[in-house]
C-alpha cells in the first residue's frame, strides 16, 4: 500500500469548436454586411477598384479562418493586424466628405470579428485591449471630424470585447467545476465499490491477525500490531477514494495524501481540493511516502508522524514530522555516499524533477522535519 500506482492519462479536452465556429458566423455574416453596405455607395467612393480589393482580402482571411481551426497567438496577431489596415485603408478608398459626415468604414461590423476574437482565445483584457487598438484606428479615419455614430460604435466595440471575454471566462470556469464534481462523482462511486469488496476481504483478515496476534502474544502480537496499522491505513485509503484526476489533467494532492493515514500518522489538511498538475501530485505524494517510510525504519520504535498539507498564494507545501531519534549532522550524504538513496532519490530526487524543492531539518533527539514545496 506504500506505493502510487500508475495513473491513467487524463483524457484530452479538445478545444471547443462550437464557441470558435460561432464566432467564424459572425464573421462570415458581417463580411456580408460590409460588402452590402460598399455595394450600395460604390459610385461615393474615390476609389472603388481599392475598395473592392479590400474586401477580397477581408474574403480571403475569413474563408482561411473558417477553414483552419487552430487559433494560436500569432493567427489572432495577423487578424488584428488585417482588421487595423482594413479599418485605415478607408481614408485611401473612400470620399472625405463621406467620412467626415460619419460614413461607416469599409470593413464596417467585419473589424468586431478580430475583438470577439481576441476575447475567445485570451480573455476579457485581452478583447477589452483589442477593442481600443480597432477604435484608436476608428478615430485616427475619421479625426478630426469624430460623429455621433462614430463614438457610438466606439463604446460598443470596447464593450464587446471586455463583455464576450469576461463571459467566455465564466464558461471555462463553469466547465472546470463541472468536470470536477463529474470526477468527484466517479471516485465516490469507486470508493463505494472498494470499500465493499476490501471490506469483505482485506480488512476482516487484518483485523483477524491483530485480534489473533494480541492473543497469542509474544511475536505475534508485534505482527498483530502492524496488521492493525495496515488496516488503519487501507481503511483510510478507502475512505479517500482513487484521485481525482480532472480531464485538463490535474489532481487532488489532498485525495492522495488523505490515504496515508493510519495509528501513528496523521494527515492534515485544506477542507477543499488542492489541484495540481497529475504527475506533480503523484511525485509529492510518492516522496511523503518515501518519507513516512523513513519514519518507520529509522525513527525508533513507537515514533509517530505528522503530515500537514498547506496551500496559499500558489505555493503547496507538504510538511512530514516525526518525534523519532532524528539524525546526525552530515547523516544524509553520508547515506548517500554508502548507496542508501533514500531521502536523496527517493524524495530530493522526485521533487527536483517537478520544479519543486526540499528542507530537511534534524537532530539527535529532535525528530526529523521534511518541507516539501512546490508552485503551482
Amino acid at each position: 500500500m506504500n506505493e502510487i500506482s500508475g495513473q491513467i492519462p487524463p483524457p484530452r479536452v479538445p478545444d471547443d469548436a462550437r464557441v470558435w465556429r460561432a464566432v467564424d458566423v459572425f464573421r462570415g455574416l458581417t463580411l456580408v454586411y460590409a460588402t452590402f453596405l460598399f455595394i450600395s455607395a460604390r459610385d461615393d467612393y474615390r476609389h472603388p477598384i481599392g475598395a473592392w480589393l479590400v474586401l477580397l482580402g477581408m474574403a480571403a482571411w475569413t474563408g482561411y479562418l473558417i477553414l483552419r481551426r487552430a487559433r494560436t497567438t500569432a493567427v489572432l496577431v495577423v487578424d488584428l493586424v488585417l482588421t487595423l489596415a482594413a479599418v485605415l485603408s478607408t481614408l485611401l478608398v473612400d470620399d472625405p466628405a463621406r467620412i467626415a459626415h460619419g460614413a461607416a468604414t469599409l470593413p464596417s461590423t467585419w473589424a468586431a470579428a478580430a475583438v470577439v476574437s481576441w476575447a475567445v482565445g485570451r480573455g476579457w483584457r485581452a478583447g477589452l485591449a483589442a477593442g481600443l487598438l480597432v477604435a484608436a484606428a476608428d478615430l485616427v479615419e475619421v479625426w478630426p471630424n469624430a460623429s455621433s455614430n462614430t463614438v457610438d460604435s466606439i463604446v460598443q466595440l470596447v464593450l464587446v470585447g471586455a463583455l464576450v471575454g469576461y463571459t467566455v471566462e465564466l464558461y471555462a470556469a463553469g466547465r472546470r467545476d463541472l468536470a470536477l464534481a463529474v470526477a468527484v462523482d466517479a471516485a465516490a462511486r469507486e470508493r463505494e465499490r472498494l470499500a465493499a469488496d476490501i471490506h469483505d476481504s482485506v480488512l476482516q483478515v487484518l483485523a483477524y491477525v491483530q485480534w489473533r496476534g494480541a492473543e497469542v502474544g509474544g511475536e505475534a502480537a508485534e505482527i498483530g500490531r502492524l496488521a492493525g496499522e495496515q488496516e488503519a491505513r487501507l481503511r483510510a485509503m478507502v475512505s479517500s477514494g482513487p484521485p481525482t484526476i480532472l480531464p485538463d489533467g490535474e489532481a487532488d494532492l489532498r485525495g492522495l495524501l488523505g490515504g496515508l493515514s493510519s495509528r501513528s500518522v496523521l494527515v492534515s489538511g485544506p477542507a477543499g481540493p488542492v489541484l495540481l498538475p497529475h504527475q506533480v501530485a503523484a511525485a509529492v505524494a510518492a516522496a511523503v511516502i518515501a518519507a513516512l517510510d523513513n519514519v518507520t525504519r529509522h525513527a525508533g520504535e513507537g515514533a509517530h508522524a505528522w503530515v500537514l498539507l498547506e496551500d496559499e498564494d500558489g505555493l503547496v507545501t507538504v510538511t512530514v514530522r516525526d518525534d523519532g531519534d532524528g539524525m546526525e549532522p552530515g547523516r544524509i550524504e553520508q547515506a548517500a555516499t554508502e548507496g542508501r538513496l533514500g531521502i536523496s532519490a527517493a524524495i530530493r530526487g522526485r521533487i527536483t524533477d517537478v520544479g519543486g524543492e526540499v528542507t530537511v531539518i534534524s537532530g539527535p533527539g529532535e525528530g526529523t522535519e521534511i518541507e516539501v514545496k512546490v508552485r503551482r
